[in-house]
């Protein structure tokens, strides 16, 4: 197993892919920066340079950019490049499911 990646998380505050996201990293224990995209517009610019596209989340893993990644997809990533073993462990919170219309309504409700 290689060391632990760097990785930097471009989120929104509260949506079904960055909750998956979020609980793929906690399940194998992997530090890394997260991004609001929501409460920072500077970070949702800063994701869009980086990525070349608007959609969330994405994952920078050691300088690989990941764009419009689910949970379930950066845990194949970190599979199959070593990052982690393979866990059995069940996360809180699906790690391959859309926001819901609640979500995207109170998403909105945070913009200025």
């Amino acid at each position: 197993m290689k060391e632990k990646p760097k990785i930097t998380a471009y989120l929104k505050t509260s949506c079904g892919w960055s909750n998956g996201v979020r609980a793929i990293l906690a399940k194998y224990n992997l530090s890394y920066e997260e991004k609001d995209i929501i409460k920072n517009p500077q970070f949702r610019w800063e994701m869009e340079q980086k990525s070349g596209q608007p959609l969330s989340p994405c994952v920078v893993v050691n300088d690989q950019m990941l764009a419009d990644i689910s949970g379930e997809e950066l845990e194949g990533y970190l599979l199959s490049h070593s990052f982690v073993e393979a866990s059995a462990q069940p996360t809180d919170v699906p790690i391959n499911a859309p926001c819901t219309d609640e979500q995207h309504a109170a998403m909105v409700k945070l913009k200025p």
